[in-house]
């Protein structure tokens, strides 16, 4: 199958790049600037582009089979107007320019796997979160609906729309992980705020055999819960960390008005959080490998 990614040079993407690569898919990734040192493994090539911007690169379009969209800037940041308009503008222009070019391929066999977020569902406490759950209010979650939105455009012309809701993507090479390993290594880890709240995670390894199993299963279509079965509290997550790291905690927790002083809006997603499920995918059988925090941590940090 031919597969045209975008924002697949990002560690997520890099890492899903490699798995469809080895199973024999031929990959496309779409990149604002190809740089000479950047290499990507036998099948995948790049294309360049920016995608929120109508341009030459939604020609190259329609020779593809399945899409994936990944793309969108962090938002692990403090949030400034300016940086919710890029935040936003990233994802929704992003997916509007592809489905446009996807166009092209309307009574072909096309399948658009377009990443979502948990953040879709708001803040809900202790309540479970399945794919049937409706969305909140608060900016991500009026993101997250306006950003499926844009990728279910596609569906008027025929293409199956599976809308990725991803969990914190645990990997070894950048996202929230690696933030929240540098205060551990001096000693400087702690919970934040009450430490009740949830987290829905997912291991990098696990969210790309997602994708490949979502690929093979043509069936399964609309939003996915991408997130292990065992979503955690912060005050947990501390704990394992710390042990995994051999960095105990020993500090107090960091209040919720200073996190909310650095912040700002953020800081109510560290502070708050979803429990999600992934109940379609359990459903439809899907095989975690890495089911809890502590199997994904101690794989994340073997030497």
């Amino acid at each position: 199958m031919k597969i045209f990614i975008t924002g697949g040079s990002g560690f997520v993407g890099t890492t899903l790049t490699r798995e469809l690569t080895d199973r024999g898919h031929k990959v496309t990734v779409l990149t604002r600037t190809i740089k000479g040192e950047r290499t990507l493994p036998a099948g995948a090539s790049f294309l360049e582009g920016d995608p929120t911007k109508s341009g030459r690169w939604q020609d190259h379009v329609a020779d593809h089979d399945a899409f994936i969209n990944l793309a969108g800037a962090s938002i692990f940041s403090k949030w400034t107007e300016e940086r919710k308009k890029e935040i936003r503008e990233s994802r929704i222009l992003t997916t509007k320019n592809l489905v446009q070019a996807m166009a092209e391929r309307q009574g072909k066999e096309t399948h658009l796997l377009s990443t979502s977020a948990v953040g879709y569902y708001g803040f809900h406490g202790d309540e479970f979160l399945d794919e049937t759950s409706l969305a909140g209010t608060d900016f991500l979650a009026s993101l997250a609906a306006d950003w499926e939105t844009a990728a279910r455009y596609a569906e008027q012309f025929g293409t199956r729309v599976v809308l990725c809701r991803f969990g914190v993507v645990l990997g070894r090479r950048g996202g929230a992980l690696e933030k929240m390993a540098s205060a551990f290594k001096y000693w400087m880890g702690s919970s934040l705020g009450s430490g009740k709240q949830w987290l829905s995670w997912i291991h990098e390894l696990d969210l790309a055999r997602i994708f490949l199993f979502l690929l093979d299963h043509k069936d399964m279509k609309g939003p996915i819960n991408c997130t292990a079965p065992q979503p955690v509290r912060n005050r947990e997550l501390t704990d394992i960390l710390g042990k995994v790291l051999g960095k105990p905690t020993f500090l107090p927790p960091v209040t919720s008005f200073f996190v909310k002083m650095i912040l700002g809006e953020f800081g109510n997603v560290l502070l708050k959080g979803q429990r999600v499920i992934p109940d379609k995918l359990l459903k439809n059988g899907f095989i975690f490998q890495f089911f809890t925090m502590e199997e994904a941590l101690k794989d994340l940090f073997r030497k």
